[in-house]
C-alpha cells in the first residue's frame, strides 16, 4: 500500500531534511521571479527544536514545510517559509501545513495577532480562508528583528525606497477575535510544555 502524507510538527528528528528545505524554498523564489527572506540551517534548526515548525512527508521524503515565530513580546505571530515540494503539490499539501501552523499558532498564542508578508496568490487565498485581511505595513510588528529578515529579498529596495510602507508582497493580519480549537497531540502538547516551562492545557 502506497505510504500517505503525513503533516506533523517538526522535532530533532527532521533536522535532516533543512538543507532540501532550505534548497526547495530556493528554487522556488527563482521559479517564480520573487524575492524571499533568506533563512539559515541555524534558524530552521531552531525552529524545529522549539516545535514552532511543521513537517510533512512521505515516509522519508520530504514534502512541505512551514515554521511559525513570534515578535514584540509574542503579541505577533508569523506563520512563515510555506513551501511544498514540486512533486508533492496540486495535492492539498499546502493547505494541510497551512491549517497546523495556523492552528499551533492560535493554541500556543491564542491573544497574539498573526499576519503574513506574502507575494503568492495561493497563500493570499489560505490567508483569506482563514480570516486574514490585507493591511497596510503600519498595522503589522514594528520589531526591528521581523524587518531585518527581508534584508535577504532581492526586492528588498522597493521596502527601503518607501520608508517601510509597502513592498512587492502583501502585509495580511489575522485579529483573533474568535478561538481556533487546537487539535495538537498530546506529545506535542507535553513537548512544548517543557520548553516553556509551564503546564498547557
Amino acid at each position: 500500500m502506497e505510504e500517505e502524507i503525513v503533516v506533523m510538527v517538526a522535532d530533532e528528528s527532521h533536522e535532516k531534511y533543512v538543507d532540501t528545505i532550505l534548497e526547495t524554498i530556493s528554487d522556488a523564489a527563482k521559479v517564480r521571479g520573487t524575492g524571499i527572506a533568506k533563512r539559515t540551517h541555524e534558524y530552521i534548526t531552531k525552529k524545529m527544536r522549539e516545535a514552532k515548525a511543521v513537517i510533512a512527508l512521505k515516509g522519508d521524503r520530504f514534502v512541505g514545510f512551514s515554521y511559525i515565530e513570534t515578535w514584540q513580546n509574542k503579541k505577533y505571530v508569523t506563520t512563515s517559509g510555506l513551501i511544498v515540494h514540486p512533486d508533492f503539490r496540486g495535492l492539498g499539501v499546502s493547505k494541510r501545513i497551512k491549517d497546523m501552523t495556523f492552528t499551533l499558532a492560535r493554541m500556543r498564542w491564542p491573544h497574539a495577532k498573526i499576519f503574513s508578508l506574502t507575494s503568492g496568490a495561493a497563500v493570499m487565498a489560505m490567508n483569506t480562508r482563514l480570516g486574514y485581511k490585507p493591511v497596510t505595513f503600519a498595522e503589522l510588528t514594528e520589531d526591528e528583528s521581523f524587518w531585518k529578515g527581508c534584508e535577504g529579498c532581492v526586492n528588498v529596495d522597493v521596502l527601503h525606497r518607501t520608508g517601510r510602507k509597502y513592498c512587492i508582497c502583501t502585509g495580511m493580519l489575522y485579529d483573533p477575535e474568535e478561538y481556533l480549537p487546537a487539535k495538537i497531540p498530546a506529545d506535542v502538547l507535553k513537548r512544548i510544555s517543557e520548553i516553556e516551562g509551564k503546564t498547557i492545557e
